[in-house]
């Protein structure tokens, strides 16, 4: 799969371009606020139907413009397949695969997998354990169809929930026989999603550390490891035990809604004990190990958005990383950098073809 041609309208801080590719790496270089990281990012949303970088839709939308859309000439499966999205204010989003709009956008994930590594995903490290959380579903979800509506059925039956915990506290009531309709429905999804958040860990976890040894040269010990109330105990008995807590707080305090993931370099957490290179390689290798089991799961090459990465790495680790994505087990890449002359010199190591585009 690789993207032939991208068009852009309005989003962003673009007006109006288009963009031809190469099959294999496509650098973006200019400087900063130019408008680099928006050209990846229409790429991302083709995927995902949604951006990055901001959630809010109608601000991607370029200042004082009524819409913007985004159009993108792919080949997949010996197959062309074109793809537009487009939003106009005040009215929906607008998502066509071959001019067929699809009724729900959740059908088209996983059809384009793609992943993005950037500088935002730096919140994976410093932000809460939902962001976290947010990743492991994200990269499951993108083959698991089962697990996404699992997933959205929990969390719909968890606001069920804590607002019948509210109400019983606002009304001085408690009402077991009702709550017990809730917890048997968590039960039932947060065990399915447990045992397949599990299941992808046990098979993720793996690749990750491969990665970060490739990367780091094998000069540091990484750990990353899955945390949940379900690795001690069963849903039905956390949700007991917990009752009396959530009928003070008005919330459902234990769950699989409060899974986490720990990050650590050696015994330590890499959040307050790595360095910022040490930080960044192991974010890149979390993503480099999404790419590999999204490719091994989909049996299709995802493409990889590499925004702004070789920035805080020493020349090492940017050694490292080229020669991985020079690896015949990448398909299209496409990269942002701010230095020309360094993308050039790092692209010149391989022996891929690439194009710059100067923005």
């Amino acid at each position: 799969m690789y993207l032939k041609k991208l068009s852009l309208l309005n989003f962003k801080n673009i007006t109006s371009q288009t963009f031809d590719f190469q099959k294999k790496i496509n650098c973006f270089v200019g400087n900063n606020g130019i408008g680099k990281t928006n050209v990846l990012d229409a790429i991302y949303y083709l995927s995902f139907t949604k951006s990055y970088f901001n959630s809010v839709a109608i601000q991607n939308i370029r200042h004082g413009e009524g819409f913007f859309m985004i159009e993108g000439d792919y080949l997949l499966n010996d197959r062309n397949e074109k793809i537009v999205c487009s939003l106009k204010k005040g009215q929906k989003k607008v998502l066509k695969r071959n001019d067929k709009s699809y009724e729900k956008f959740s059908e088209h994930i996983g059809q384009l997998p793609l992943v993005i590594i950037s500088p935002a995903d730096r919140d994976l490290v410093t932000e809460g354990s939902d962001t976290r959380r947010k990743f492991i579903d994200g990269v499951i979800s993108q083959q698991n169809k089962k697990y996404l509506q699992d997933l959205l059925s929990y969390n719909k039956v968890l606001s069920q929930r804590n607002t019948l915990l509210k109400y019983f506290a606002a009304n001085r009531t408690f009402d077991a026989l009702n709550l017990s309709v809730y917890d048997d429905q968590l039960s039932e999804y947060g065990t399915r999603i447990f045992e397949v958040r599990k299941k992808f860990l046990e098979a993720f976890i793996p690749i990750f550390n491969q990665k970060y040894q490739i990367i780091s040269g094998d000069k540091e010990h990484v750990n990353l490891s899955y945390k949940s109330h379900l690795n001690d105990a069963t849903m039905p008995d956390i949700l007991k035990k917990s009752l009396v807590k959530d009928k003070i707080i008005q919330y459902t305090t234990c769950g699989i809604h409060k899974d986490d993931l720990s990050f650590d370099i050696g015994d330590y957490p890499i959040k307050k004990f790595g360095s910022q290179g040490q930080q960044k390689s192991y974010l890149i290798a979390l993503k480099l190990a999404q790419f590999e089991f999204i490719k091994q799961q989909s049996k299709v090459t995802p493409i990889l958005l590499l925004d702004d990465i070789f920035d805080k790495l020493d020349e090492l680790r940017v050694a490292q990383i080229i020669d991985l994505v020079n690896n015949d087990e990448f398909g299209q890449i496409f990269i942002t950098d701010t230095h020309v002359d360094r993308t050039e010199s790092i692209l010149k190591q391989g022996d891929k073809e690439y194009q710059i585009f100067k923005l």
